[in-house]
């Protein structure tokens, strides 16, 4: 039998490095791609085959679905991993912070996809999509994030019905709290928003804590890693995984709670619950 291939998104650090190293340990040939040349180096000398990969180039895309084609035999697995978290008030974000936030967490989702579907084909593949348990639960100062891993949660759940015929599985994993750069990187993202002449200038501190929140009591990234992979290597494979601290609790609170009730609770927890 040919040696199975995953592709792996957004493996710099973080969930994604920590789910190459998974596969890699069990016999996959990893395709790991990330957008800066010395992250792919770093990738290439771990024994990775590295790709530099920016998933909002629909070049770049659509090339390396034709070099998938020409180098190997099909793809076993692919997981849409890379994205980011847009933190801050909505209305200071506007349409272009929403707009490039769906860019990154939900166009790419699908133009991936596209590109990698008949290297899936041939091998009956699975599609893996990282959503987030923030698709669930939506809370202030991250309204362009949870709307974007809502629509992955919607797009996989018909990407499912469509590729059936195909014997393409779909799965979609909804972390909670892990272990990884996206507080750092959701905090540099807040900062470059909060401004003083905002009218959400004094609540500045609930959007610094919601940029963090992620990193509050988070599971190593190698416990999803794991738990994803021995979940891939069923015979019949869950649609639906929630890995990490919080991943259940959080949808039970969204599903159970009333909605007045839960929303006192995020205004109390994010510093909302005063008038300016």
């Amino acid at each position: 039998m040919s040696q199975p291939i995953a592709l792996i998104t957004g493996c710099s650090s973080g969930i994604g490095r920590a789910l190459a190293d998974a596969f890699i340990s069990t016999g996959y040939q990893v395709w790991a791609t990330a957008r800066k040349p010395e992250d792919v180096a770093a990738l290439s000398a771990a024994g990775f085959v590295g790709v530099q990969l920016d998933v909002n180039d629909a070049d770049a895309v659509a090339s390396l679905g034709e070099r998938l084609q020409r180098e190997t035999d099909g793809l076993d697995v692919l997981i849409n991993n890379a994205g980011y978290g847009a933190m801050g008030p909505l209305l200071d974000g506007g349409s272009e912070a929403l707009r490039r936030q769906f860019e990154t967490n939900v166009f790419a989702v699908i133009d991936i996809t596209r590109a990698l579907f008949p290297a899936l084909r041939k091998k009956r593949g699975v599609v893996v999509n990282i959503g987030s348990v923030s698709g669930v639960l939506v809370t202030p100062f991250a309204g362009a994030y949870c709307a974007s891993k809502a629509a992955v949660h919607a797009l996989s759940d018909a990407l499912r019905l469509e590729l059936a015929p195909f014997a393409i599985d779909v799965m979609e994993v909804q972390p909670g709290a892990i272990a990884s750069s996206f507080g750092n990187h959701a905090s540099r993202e807040a900062e470059q928003l909060i401004q003083e002449g905002s009218p959400w200038w004094p609540f500045r501190d609930g959007i610094r804590a919601r940029a963090t929140a992620s990193q509050d009591h988070p599971t190593p990234a190698s416990d999803l890693a794991r738990d994803l992979l021995a979940a891939i290597q069923k015979r019949k494979r869950p649609r639906l995984l929630r890995l990490g601290n919080g991943s259940r609790a959080l949808p039970l609170l969204a599903a159970l709670v009333p909605k007045g009730l839960l929303e006192a609770v995020l205004k109390r927890r994010f510093g909302l619950n005063r008038a300016v």
